[in-house]
């Protein structure tokens, strides 16, 4: 009790330091906002400059875009589109390319995770749609990433017998080790990050996350052969470029998806195709 009552004084001007510190810190932002606008995927799209002001810090980035298209609305202007769901860094749905960087500045974050807090006032911010051949733009900041839905669904699942004899999954054992793995590869929210980063448009970083995810599982191994030739067969006819492993996709990923899935995602497609032989 009475090292309690000692560490209570120094324990209340640690809490006015901290608060004080927030209040200095925090402050609104004026910025300047260079935006890619383009009416559907048959029309060129160009830039387009928007100023605005007094952004808190606390703000989300997408919440910055809500008030510029309030703000849009009110001059009678039409607002800007872009992709949005769940705002919890799950859905993969608000990808922007921002100030060159896919999700923007900060890392391991979607762009609903990005708050204004990483710019400065005065700043000029670029914001861009993905840019891929494999992703062409619907409209403005949104890009049509169906794509990588036709490559799961030429393999990215596991056929399952539900006339109700479906055995329990905790019945099959999984060494610790895969199922980490397999869990890390599940992870992926398919946002496309991956993709627009890459210099070649390449999506090999999500396709080896959907083959690894089911590669490493028991249940997997019975479609693991038709599965893997078959996504990597529908990534290439989308037109999705190669891996060169420059690295760029695991530094943005926002759920910091290894590489390693790339290498067995190549190791598991080698395996099927000498098996056709």
């Amino acid at each position: 009790m009475r090292q309690l009552i000692k560490i209570i004084p120094f324990l209340s001007v640690f809490l006015n330091q901290l608060k004080a510190y927030g209040m200095a810190t925090k402050r609104n932002l004026n910025l300047t906002l260079k935006i890619w606008r383009q009416k559907n995927r048959k029309t060129e799209g160009h830039f387009e400059i928007y100023n605005v002001s007094d952004i808190s810090t606390d703000a989300s980035f997408l919440e910055m875009l809500d008030i510029l298209n309030e703000q849009l609305i009110r001059e009678n202007k039409e607002p800007v589109a872009f992709d949005h769901d769940c705002r919890e860094g799950i859905c993969g749905m608000c990808s922007l390319y921002i100030n060159g960087r896919a999700h923007g500045p900060d890392t391991g974050i979607t762009t609903c995770q990005l708050h204004m807090r990483m710019f400065s006032d005065g700043e000029t911010i670029v914001i861009e749609p993905w840019r891929s051949i494999a992703f062409p733009v619907i409209k403005d900041l949104i890009s049509d990433r169906s794509a990588f839905d036709r490559i799961m669904a030429a393999g990215g699942f596991i056929s399952v017998n539900t006339s109700g004899n479906t055995l329990d999954a905790n019945a099959i054992p999984v060494p610790k080790e895969d199922a980490d793995k397999a869990m890390d590869a599940s992870s992926c929210i398919s946002c496309g990050a991956c993709v627009a980063c890459c210099p070649n448009g390449a999506a090999m970083l999500f396709v080896g996350a959907k083959v690894s995810h089911f590669a490493l599982l028991p249940q997997g191994k019975a479609e693991a052969k038709r599965r893997v030739l078959n996504m990597v067969q529908a990534m290439d006819e989308e037109g999705f470029g190669n891996c060169s492993v420059i690295g760029a996709c695991e530094v943005e990923c926002p759920k910091k998806i290894s590489l390693d899935n790339i290498s067995r995602m190549n190791r598991e497609y080698m395996a099927a195709w000498l098996d056709t032989k």
